[in-house]
């Protein structure tokens, strides 16, 4: 008479595995669109010709499509369901690709920001579908490892995503005609000229990858993943959720919507000035500094394996935050405390870059612990709570641009010295995840004498 229950439990497990398999998928998708923006910065800024104010408005433009996106994808899951949204926010993301082949045959930036946005909009939708998905399909307890599996994917992208732009993108004749640009070889039509042959390398891989986005939408919707109900399963209890009415009584979310919008800006900061940074140190794009931002996924990818090892069975979640949110304030600091000149990886620069680059280990589990920790029991207002979250992932769009602004302030200093002066400005953001994995996390009211989870 227990075969049946068995034969139910072995279904449900097999399930939800392919179930994690397909969300790692799209996790990797996530990944291979946005950590390629940490290239497109230097990339369009040559071929372009943009100053460092418009070239930081490729990750605006993406980035900002979250804060505008996130709440209206919360009414668009719950009304079509998350199967049926990702495919939206696939086909959309799609749009959004395929606007790469005009916008780079006339060399037109308006029309890449539109096309960035576009992905934005698209990677929003299913932010707003798939983080829930991952956090409540089983004990929230063990969320950030769950996180830290589907995180795999993302971090594999990242770690791949610039290796292969450059070496589709930009071709050896390629590396030749940038160095040539840099040097001022050209002028007038030829340098126009030039900056053609080198933009219109991008479209074939985005023609490319539209199709592949709208023919994954398909294979979603259609696919295994079962449709859950967040009122049901991420809920305390009745009496909890009867008495908040409204998703700004739920502190936690709100403090970690702010905790997110720290992390993953400090995270754009990191990855996203990088090559610039080793630009002042006199390292090309054509060279070895192209590779930095993969190095940073690199050890990303490690700490989610080390997630994945380490919690819920050596190590709560929230610990983990705690330890990995200090080591990159440790990290901040240094930066801007600390000089030398180090020759590794064939590139001679200052040792702050390097710490830079190291934030990618601890950075890994920010992500996945913030996420649960935010989420926890809002039940009915699961959907537009992760829609919250996924708003702070304009982080993204709007920390660079405070950064960038900093260095402006420094142009009495060196390129070098404004870059690595402005870096303080990761110190309080790491302070307050600090914070909330301490304390922040744990406050169930606003008000004074109820603040105690």
């Amino acid at each position: 008479m227990s075969t049946l229950p068995q034969m139910n439990q072995v279904r449900d497990k097999n399930i939800t595995i392919k179930s994690m398999i397909i969300l790692a998928i799209l996790f990797f998708i996530f990944g291979l669109v946005s950590w390629v923006n940490t290239i497109l910065i230097p990339y369009f800024q040559l071929t372009l010709q943009l100053s460092n104010f418009q070239s930081y408005l490729v990750t605006f433009s993406f980035y900002i499509a979250y804060l505008f996106m996130a709440i209206p994808s919360s009414f668009l899951l719950n009304k079509v369901g998350y199967k049926r949204g990702m495919m939206f926010g696939l086909w959309c993301m799609a749009i959004g690709a395929i606007l790469f082949v005009p916008a780079a045959y006339w060399r037109i930036y308006q029309i890449f920001l539109l096309g960035l946005f576009l992905l934005g909009v698209g990677l929003a939708i299913l932010q707003s579908a798939a983080n829930p998905y991952v956090t409540i399909v089983g004990p929230i307890e063990s969320a950030a490892k769950r996180m830290s599996i589907v995180g795999t994917g993302n971090k594999l992208a990242g770690v791949i995503a610039n290796l292969i732009f450059a070496t589709v993108v930009i071709r050896e004749s390629d590396k030749v005609l940038m160095r040539e640009i840099e040097a001022g070889t050209y002028s007038g039509e030829g340098l126009e000229n030039a900056l053609d042959v080198l933009i219109r390398g991008v479209m074939t891989p985005y023609l490319i990858l539209a199709v592949a986005l709208f023919i994954f939408g398909i294979m979603i919707r259609y696919s295994v993943l079962p449709e859950i109900d967040p009122k049901v399963v991420n809920k305390r209890s009745e009496e909890d959720e009867n008495s908040h009415k409204s998703i700004f009584q739920y502190p936690g979310l709100i403090l970690g919507v702010v905790a997110m919008f720290f992390h993953i800006g400090t995270q754009m900061i990191a990855l996203g000035t990088s090559i610039q940074y080793a630009g002042t140190m006199g390292e090309s794009l054509a060279g070895p500094a192209k590779n930095i931002p993969s190095y940073t996924m690199s050890l990303t990818f490690i700490g989610y394996f080390l997630g994945i090892i380490l919690i819920p069975k050596y190590i709560k979640q929230k610990n983990a935050l705690l330890i990995c949110s200090t080591i990159n304030l440790i990290f901040s600091i240094l930066i801007i405390t600390t000089s030398g000149t180090v020759n590794f990886l064939g590139m001679t620069t200052d040792i702050s870059i390097w710490y830079l680059v190291m934030m990618g280990l601890p950075n890994a589990l920010l992500y996945a612990g913030i996420w649960p920790l935010a989420i926890n029991g809002l039940g009915k207002h699961t959907n537009l709570g992760s829609a919250f979250l996924v708003m702070a992932l304009s982080g993204s769009a709007i920390m660079p641009i405070v950064y960038n602004s900093f260095v402006e302030l420094n142009t009495h200093l060196s390129a070098f010295e404004a870059m690595k002066t402005a870096y303080w400005i990761l110190i309080p953001c790491f302070a307050y995840i600090v914070w909330y994995a301490l304390m922040g996390h744990k406050i169930k009211s606003w008000k004074p004498n109820k603040m105690k989870g």
